[in-house]
């Protein structure tokens, strides 16, 4: 079996969690098999509060994109914050709960999709 390729709206969802500096970004490939979501978008956050900037860049990226957004929790202090857009499922966890709760595990029949993104470009020092 191939690796599925990411549609538009995982890409800018990886992409919004990389802009805040998550860890770790992961995309499980459930598909036609899960009545759940087509994919989840797990990352690791360092805190609550990145969990939370984390979470915020996600929805307004999705809000550009004119995804619409079934559910998001940003209240808990859980160490897990979730936002459902139907299709696609954004977790972002701190390391602990993500340890703790092993999405990757329970989804092992799950396609997994490494993302990784090139370093930001330098700018180069140019003498005058």
């Amino acid at each position: 079996m191939s690796v599925p390729e990411l549609n538009e709206e995982v890409r800018a969802c990886c992409q919004a969690l990389d802009d805040k500096k998550a860890e770790d970004i992961t995309v499980l490939h459930l598909g036609p098999e899960s009545s759940l979501a087509d994919y989840f978008v797990i990352a690791t956050g360092t805190s609550d509060p990145h969990l939370r900037a984390l979470v915020n860049n996600v929805e307004a990226t999705l809000r550009e994109r004119h995804v619409e957004c079934v559910s998001s929790e940003k209240a808990s202090k859980s160490g897990w914050m979730v936002v459902d857009a139907y299709d696609i499922i954004v977790h972002v966890f701190t390391a602990e709960t993500r340890r703790y709760f092993n999405l990757e595990g329970l989804w092992r029949d799950a396609r997994r999709i490494q993302v990784s993104f090139p370093p930001p470009a330098r700018a180069s020092a140019t003498a005058p």
